[in-house]
């Protein structure tokens, strides 16, 4: 065997010092074909080799504690891909002869192989030794058109094809042991980072999956040219954007139905200027313009400090564009009003053209809707609005956007 591995070891250099640029196009894929097909056969003697070491006890009686961190020592892999090749090595030694011939005669790939062996598995607990020898063939053949991850799909309805008689029945039972795994793996986690910011991760079952699918897709699309937000910081803002209406129902438990509510101290002198920076009741600091994008859709409640931190007055708190204001808004803009947007009411905070803190009145003629997404991108952004003659809201973008600073509308929700 060594002998003829170093002969084979000894023909691929050659194969990879000959210049690939000279040969042409034909020759180069039936070389891509031909390497292909090696490197899996290649990669059924390394799992034999892997499996008769692992059945000796080689790894142990070298001080090992076990095969997986040998073969990490030894071919200096990492302990997981260590751990993959000897479970690898198991399936292909217990897989059918079938399954074995493929992978030596280049016919599939070694994930290809753990699926295969897996679904024979099924194939043969549920249906019976015939059944799983005809599933062997049928997956091979697929096997050469489709990858791993689709093989293993149309595996899950290979009793269809090889024992029609129990498929629906093996289905059910798949599906409620299925059912089963997924409302017992089911969980989020929320941890908090040192600057306030929270970690998620967690595992949803299909129906909880579904749900959350069906409320934030919509919400994950480009807001326009200008959105240049990765799709990880859109499903990020859709989520939001489903908390804000989930907080607006009035039918949470507890602590819900209205939105954020910010505690902001400050000096005299400092909000007759500009709103500063505001702190939420866990202690967390916001910037000025976090907290100027919050206030607008926000119940407020300011406390005035003197110079030495008593306090002067705590103005009562207001709710600010909601009610019949909010209604009216509605009724006007139908929207998100910013130009291109087609973002529903439902969706919209009523934002200040001339912010509360800078002296602006909570009113009709000083309002208008804005979607999270372009809520965000106005009070950090360089657009500026104000109402047109007609009474509706226009966009003037930055210069560097439009050199001329036409206004624009948005005309989507005026079509109706």
């Amino acid at each position: 065997m060594i002998d003829a591995l170093e002969q084979a070891e000894a023909a691929v250099a050659a194969c990879f010092d000959t210049a690939a640029w000279a040969a042409n196009e034909r020759d180069l894929v039936a070389a891509l074909d031909a390497t292909h097909r090696l490197e899996q056969r290649l990669a059924a003697v390394k799992l034999t080799l892997v499996r008769e070491l692992d059945g000796r006890g080689t790894a142990t009686a070298q001080g090992a504690s076990s095969t997986a961190v040998w073969l990490r020592d030894r071919l200096r892999l990492g302990v997981g891909a260590a751990r993959r090749l000897v479970e690898l090595a198991a399936a292909l030694d217990a897989a059918p002869s079938g399954v074995r011939d493929a992978l030596v005669g280049g016919a599939v790939d070694v994930e290809q192989v753990r699926v295969i062996a897996e679904t024979v598995e099924t194939v043969h607990a549920t249906a019976g030794a015939e059944a799983a020898d005809k599933a062997v063939g049928v997956l091979v053949e697929w096997a050469k058109q489709f990858d791993a991850a689709l093989l293993r799909k149309l595996g899950t309805r290979i009793l269809d094809h090889v024992a029609p008689e129990v498929a629906d029945a093996a289905v059910d039972a798949a599906l409620r042991a299925q059912e089963s795994r997924a409302a017992r793996d089911r969980h989020v986690t929320v941890r908090e980072q040192p600057d306030g910011r929270l970690r998620l991760t967690g595992v949803l079952d299909v129906e909880a999956a579904a749900l959350l699918r069906s409320a934030i897709d919509p919400l994950t699309t480009p807001g326009g040219p200008d959105d240049t937000r990765t799709p990880g910081q859109r499903r990020h803002d859709a989520l939001a954007d489903v908390c804000r209406l989930a907080l607006r129902t009035g039918e949470l438990p507890e602590h819900g139905g209205d939105p954020t509510q910010v505690v902001i101290t400050t000096g005299y002198d400092a909000l007759a200027r500009q709103l500063g920076a505001g702190a939420l009741d866990t202690g967390l600091q916001l910037t000025p313009e976090a907290v100027r994008r919050l206030a607008c859709d926000a119940a407020i409640l300011p406390a005035v400090l003197g110079g030495v931190g008593q306090v002067l007055d705590v103005g009562r708190q207001r709710r600010l564009i909601t009610g019949p204001l909010r209604r009216a808004l509605v009724l006007r803009d139908r929207g998100c009003a910013f130009p291109g947007c087609d973002r529903p009411p439902r969706w919209c905070d009523g934002h200040h053209i001339r912010h509360w803190a800078d002296g602006g009145d909570t009113s009709l003629d000083n309002a208008v809707l804005l979607c999270g997404h372009h809520h965000r991108h106005v009070h950090r952004g360089d657009w500026t609005v104000h109402l047109g003659g007609d009474g509706h809201p226009e966009f003037v973008p930055p210069a560097w956007l439009d050199p001329e600073q036409l206004p624009r509308r948005n005309h989507y929700h005026r079509r109706n």
